[in-house]
């Protein structure tokens, strides 16, 4: 090793780090010797903190302190289905403090499933106005207009400002305004499925008008403001928002696409509407239908017209039918997610469900896909099958088998779960949630053989009893985090497999059969794992459409993970987050 430090001088070395990125090559370089070592903590220029709690802000700094872009992921991925108590943590405080006194570099900041205050964001624009560029908040909350306001004033050099899915408390809208006026650079603008309903649509025109706008996407806007919009932003590439009223607005036909759109998401489009779509079907790669009203028919009109189609993203009303057409239509497709419809739209017909059919269709037509994510009314062990032999480039499987059809033609899964992880070698992660009977332990004892390379996974109903889940511990060898829901195993068999799972750094599981002690888990205690319980609950929950308050039961939950930061200090003081800590020797 030392002959190979006097080889490459450390300015050719530093040449030669600037052009790699990867943080799991730039790992492998930095554990090469400790110059190595040395030299990635003074240029890596980015770093993803997978979950808040893992590490130190200090422990960060210290590592990297001249860090240019941050990402911090904070709440357990189960909070954007509502699973997790909303005062469950993440709160952005400690990471704003440090973050404000150093890293002197930093231009880019991302907080994912965090809790931002009006006070964290005033500290950022306070402390990086002049240089910081990007601010995403991803599914954030905690904070009001009034903590946005400081970030328009301060940060006039921003090029992103990224709000999709905030819960944002709003007092009016002068922060659009005040990012109107300041702001020349802006590129991407988002706030789209964020409720903000007092924002002047004049502002978005004049930012659409001064700013060099790459991706816009908003809220609900009528006819009139979004022709005005659409006007100004001549370099347009992505847009998302707008919104459509039964009755057809006589300037729906002004309506027209910058000739640089790419990317579409219309939010309540109809079959009205529709034909607006047709002349720019050909210039869309990305095509976003998840809000739009149409039926399994008028999907397929559309699609037909979008033949250079690489990203689709759709509700199951599309249907087999649709699913035929787009393996037809759009062969370049490489990103499919199609998630489960709500039937207050009037689409949950015979037509508009994707079952085994679809799947087929899909994966024979369209060879380039990468990533599928479905909701599915029926699946056979052939429709699984067929994935595994023609998609050889997926990286990313994502199934979740619907529960209100009485009967599935082809049950257990086993058989097809296993040629589609034999076959789809590059998947680094997978989702397969069934239902009862869906995958006998033999089956889940496959996913344990055959998921190589798999880092993530999500299993919900799986198995029949501990056996199987204890077969599948024995396998997966590069799984990282892992997500049980509904499965029922054992404490003693859930603490067996986290400590069999070698490479596991994050647990989460909701519903399992408790001990008669509740000390079993504890089994899985070692340095640097820290295990928490969440105590089932009853909760009610607004009716929707319906109008009828109902009661869920949220069963008891567990997450473990490894920190190097130790036990965390910000539990809930309702209890609705206990700390697990083994008891002193």
């Amino acid at each position: 090793m030392a002959c190979m430090q006097r080889a490459i001088s450390d300015e050719i070395l530093e040449c030669i780090l600037q052009h790699i990125d990867d943080a799991r090559d730039r790992a492998a370089m930095s554990a090469v010797c400790r110059r190595w070592y040395e030299l990635d903590a003074l240029t890596r220029k980015h770093v993803t903190i997978a979950f808040c709690y893992a590490v130190t802000p200090a422990r960060l700094l210290n590592r990297f302190p001249n860090l240019e872009s941050l990402k911090i992921k904070g709440k357990p991925r189960a909070s954007m289905f509502n699973l997790i108590p909303e005062n469950w943590g993440g709160y952005a405080r400690p990471w704003v403090e440090i973050i404000a006194e150093s890293f002197p570099k930093l231009n880019s900041l991302h907080f994912r499933r965090m809790i931002v205050a009006d006070s964290d964001l005033e500290t950022i624009a306070d402390a990086k106005g002049r240089t910081l560029k990007a601010l995403r908040l991803d599914k954030c909350s905690g904070f009001s207009t009034d903590g946005l306001l400081q970030i328009a004033r301060s940060c006039r050099n921003l090029r992103t400002l990224y709000m999709e899915e905030c819960n944002i408390f709003e007092r009016d809208g002068e922060w659009l305004h005040e990012l109107a006026a300041n702001n020349t650079v802006l590129e991407t603008l988002n706030f789209h499925l964020t409720y903000l309903e007092k924002i002047k649509f004049e502002d978005i025109e004049l930012i659409a008008r001064n700013c060099p706008l790459v991706c816009l996407k908003i809220t609900e806007c009528e006819v009139p403001n979004l022709i005005n919009i659409l006007r100004s932003a001549v370099t347009l590439e992505e847009f998302g928002g707008g919104s459509f009223s039964e009755q057809v607005d006589p300037q729906m036909h002004c309506l027209s696409f910058p000739a640089s759109l790419h990317s579409l998401c219309m939010t309540y489009l109809g079959k009205d509407e529709m034909p607006l779509l047709f002349p720019f079907g050909h210039l869309l790669r990305k095509l976003d239908l998840m809000y739009a009203l149409l039926s399994t028919e008028e999907h397929c009109e559309l699609l037909r017209r979008c033949p250079n189609l690489e990203v689709l993203e759709v509700r199951n009303v599309i249907g087999d039918q649709g699913l035929e057409t787009v393996s037809i239509a759009c062969k370049k497709l490489n990103k499919l997610r199609i998630e489960h419809g709500d039937d207050e739209q009037g689409m949950e017909d015979e037509l508009g469900m994707v079952t085994q059919k679809g799947l087929i269709a899909v994966s024979l037509g369209c060879p380039e896909i990468n990533y599928l994510a479905v909701y599915v009314s029926d699946v056979t062990n052939e429709a699984l099958e067929t994935i595994g032999l023609r998609l050889k480039n997926l990286h990313d499987f994502r199934l979740v088998l619907l529960d209100h059809e009485e009967k599935i033609t082809d049950l257990p899964l086993d058989r097809g779960v296993r040629a589609l992880l034999l076959g789809c070698k590059k998947l680094t992660r997978f989702a397969f949630y069934a239902r009862k009977g869906g995958l006998s332990d033999l089956g889940l004892s496959y996913i344990g053989q055959c998921s190589e390379n798999v880092k993530w996974m999500l299993l919900g109903y799986v198995g029949q009893s501990d056996e199987g889940f204890l077969a599948f511990s024995r396998g997966c060898p590069s799984l990282q985090r892992l997500e049980v829901r509904g499965c029922f195993f054992s404490e003693r068999a859930i603490a067996q497999a986290a400590l069999q799972l070698r490479s596991l750094k994050y647990l989460w599981v909701q519903g399992y059969t408790p001990s008669t002690t509740g000390n079993d888990l504890l089994a899985m205690a070692r340095p640097f794992w820290n295990i928490e319980l969440i105590p089932g609950r009853l909760e009610y929950v607004d009716g929707g459409h319906e109008g009828q308050a109902r009661t869920v039961e949220f069963p008891d939950q567990i997450l473990a993970y490894y920190s190097l930061a130790g036990q965390r200090t910000d539990f809930p003081e309702d209890q609705s987050v206990i700390p697990l800590v083994p008891p002193e020797n």
